[in-house]
């Protein structure tokens, strides 16, 4: 057992053991081999069936990584083009001034539609039909590229939609053949995890403590809006555990989501750093900015690559990390750091208002990394 693995695997033990965890998952890459797959905790606290390596637990935003990765495996392969518009595919998806919406505008999330029509609930999501159909009509928020707000829901539909009429294929039959088979992960990334599937995944638990954006009572895995003035209605952005333990929100391709194993994840990005999926220039672009401002849903600065947000959470600001990848709600988290060499996913299944464990075992690689110096 390497140094680095040992000291993770005791902290995530220790987690579990004072209740701050449940179950917990955590993998690196280092310039190609796999130096941390650390796991503690159980996957389902009414059997005490414990959390292995191969336990995929639903991560909402962190499988964003994967709907991007699909995007740019797209382009790569002559389906798609970064700055054709969407509606060379999609003509429907050019009304109320859509038409100058690019793939490169989806997948720096500037296409102008953050939020999910108000018809657009949980119980919709499912329908792949009537949610293409709902945002082909949908007026965007501002004219597409001239301003960025982060779209939660929205941008697996889209890019699953330009994905579907480029292929004729849905996007979980693209994500087996073209990512989990090639990389030995399959059962471990799933947009729509099958059937027989459902009962090895690890069940979520909400943390008792209130989080930041709640206002009131109501249930966010109801589609309640809670604040009027907010952009996005309270179950596009606070993260449920009910939400995510649902068999048909499980079981069907929501692209923006999803359930993953940090092995799975962490493979997947370093397979991106390997060469394995795009070549040396494609992968540049992956951290290079293509948007910087404000983020109009969350009011906060962002750097942005092509399907990617740009930098570290935890990262010292003077390091101006040319990392890149996407949280999850709930606190698990996988990025790819191209100057570094890391490949890094935590996954877990109590969902927490912060990114305490993440920025926790982050510290134990960066202390780990600086050593080896």
């Amino acid at each position: 057992m390497s140094e680095v693995q040992e000291r993770i695997q005791r902290h995530i033990d220790a987690l579990v053991e004072t209740g701050a965890e449940n179950g917990v998952q955590v993998a690196v890459f280092q310039d190609g081999a796999l130096i941390v797959d650390a796991v503690a905790g159980t996957a389902d606290p009414v059997t005490g069936r414990p959390v292995t390596s191969g336990t995929p637990i639903f991560s909402f935003s962190a499988v964003k990584n994967v709907a991007a990765t699909l995007t740019h495996l797209l382009v790569a392969r002559g389906h798609l083009d970064y700055d054709s518009p969407v509606t060379d595919l999609w003509p429907e998806f050019g009304a109320h001034g859509k038409d100058t919406a690019t793939l490169r505008h989806v997948l720096t999330h500037t296409v102008g539609l953050p939020a999910m029509p108000r018809e657009i609930t949980p119980v919709e999501l499912p329908d792949w039909s009537r949610v293409c159909a709902a945002l082909a009509a949908a007026e965007p928020r501002w004219r597409p590229g001239e301003a960025m707000g982060y779209h939660s829901y929205t941008f697996g539909f889209v890019v699953g939609e330009l994905a579907r009429r480029a292929t004729g294929r849905p996007v979980h039959e693209l994500l087996r053949e073209w990512i989990t088979a090639p990389l030995g992960v399959e059962g471990q990334i799933y947009f729509a995890v099958p059937e027989e599937g459902l009962p090895g995944l690890a069940r979520l638990e909400q943390q008792a403590r209130q989080w930041p954006a709640e206002t009131g009572d109501d249930d966010p895995a109801e589609g309640d809006p809670g604040d009027g003035e907010a952009i996005l209605a309270a179950w596009e952005s606070r993260p449920s555990a009910e939400f995510g333990n649902r068999a048909e929100i499980l079981g069907a391709d929501i692209p923006s989501v999803g359930t993953a194993t940090a092995h799975g994840l962490a493979a997947m990005f370093n397979a991106l750093l390997q060469g394995g999926l795009v070549d040396s220039a494609r992968l540049a672009e992956l951290s290079t900015p293509a948007f910087e401002g404000t983020d109009q849903v969350f009011g906060t600065p962002v750097r942005m690559a092509l399907g990617f947000p740009i930098g570290r959470i935890g990262a010292p600001a003077e390091e101006n990390s040319v990392a890149f990848g996407w949280p999850g709600g709930g606190g698990s988290y996988a990025y790819a750091d191209p100057e570094r060499g890391i490949a890094f996913a935590l996954t877990k299944t109590r969902l927490a208002p912060d990114f305490d464990t993440v920025l926790s075992a982050s510290a134990i690689l960066a202390d780990h990394l600086a050593r080896a110096r």
